[in-house]
C-alpha cells in the first residue's frame, strides 16, 4: 500500500501505553506542586526579560532610526527645532527637541530592533509586564508613560573579566595614553636632515712666491757672488745678469 513501510513493526502488549501514562501520573502525584501563586507571589523573571520598552528622553536626539527600522510601524515621533546660542560662535546652532514619542504595544511584537539600532541608548528593556488594559486604545504609551518604566530597568550585568573590554573602555584608555606618550617624548627638537648634497671644498688659489724667495732661487754667476757692473753703472757687465733690453 502506498505510504506504508515495507517492514511492519510488531504490535506491543495491549494496554502498555495506558500503563506508562498512569505510571507518570502516579510519580508526579507524590511530589509537591511547583505552581507559583501569581499575583500573590511575584514571578522570578530573568534580568533580560522583554516586558516593556522604557524611554530615556534626555538621550533621544530624534534621529528617527527606531521609527524607520520598526517592522510594525508602531513608534510615532514628532519634534521641532530650536536655536541654541553658543558662546564664541558666529551664529546660533539648531537642535531637535522631542515633542512626541509614542509606542503602540497593541502592535508591538517585542522584537527589540528599536533598542538595538538606537545609537544614543535612549531605549531599554524592562522586565515589567503588568500593563494590561481593558481598552486597546490605552496600550498607546506616550513619552511620559515610557519614562516611568526607567525606574524598573535593571542595571547592566557585570563585564566578564575573560572577555573583550568594552568599546568605551578601549577608547578611554587610548585617549589617556596620548598625553602620557607626549610627556615621555624628549623636548630637544629633532634635526631636520638636509637632502642637498654637500658642497665641495674650494680649491685654494695659487699663491705667488715672495720676492725674496724668487731672488734666492736664481742661479748665482760663476765669477762671484755679486754681478759685474758696467762702465756706466747700469749693471751690463759681460759676466753679470742685467736688465733685459
Amino acid at each position: 500500500m502506498f505510504g506504508m513501510s515495507e517492514r511492519s513493526e510488531p504490535a506491543g502488549v495491549p494496554g502498555s501505553g495506558l500503563v506508562k501514562g498512569l505510571a507518570v501520573t502516579l510519580k508526579t502525584m507524590t511530589k509537591r506542586s511547583t505552581t507559583q501563586q501569581y499575583p500573590d507571589v511575584a514571578p522570578d523573571l530573568p534580568p533580560r526579560s522583554r516586558g516593556v520598552i522604557a524611554l530615556l528622553a534626555e538621550n533621544c536626539t530624534v534621529c528617527m532610526l527606531c521609527s524607520r527600522e520598526c517592522p510594525d510601524w508602531c513608534i510615532y515621533i514628532d519634534s521641532h527645532k530650536e536655536e541654541v546660542a553658543v558662546p564664541g560662535a558666529a551664529r546660533p546652532r539648531q537642535r531637535n527637541v522631542l515633542d512626541r514619542f509614542d509606542i503602540d504595544f497593541s502592535l508591538c511584537m517585542y522584537c527589540g530592533i528599536c533598542i538595538e539600532v538606537c545609537p544614543f541608548d535612549a531605549l531599554y528593556w524592562s522586565p515589567e509586564f503588568e500593563y494590561a488594559e481593558y481598552d486597546i486604545k490605552d496600550l498607546l504609551h506616550d513619552k511620559d508613560h515610557l519614562g516611568e518604566w526607567m525606574a524598573t530597568v535593571p542595571p547592566p550585568p557585570a563585564h566578564d573579566p575573560n572577555g573583550e573590554p568594552a568599546k568605551e573602555e578601549t577608547a578611554a584608555a587610548r585617549k589617556a595614553a596620548v598625553p602620557a606618550a607626549a610627556a615621555a617624548r624628549p623636548t630637544t627638537p629633532a634635526v631636520r636632515p638636509d637632502s642637498r648634497p654637500a658642497a665641495r671644498p674650494a680649491t685654494p688659489a695659487a699663491v705667488p712666491p715672495p720676492a725674496d724667495a724668487e731672488q734666492s732661487t736664481r742661479p748665482e754667476p760663476a765669477g762671484g757672488s755679486e754681478p759685474a757692473t758696467g762702465a756706466d753703472g747700469t749693471g751690463d757687465g759681460a759676466a753679470g745678469e742685467g736688465t733685459t733690453r
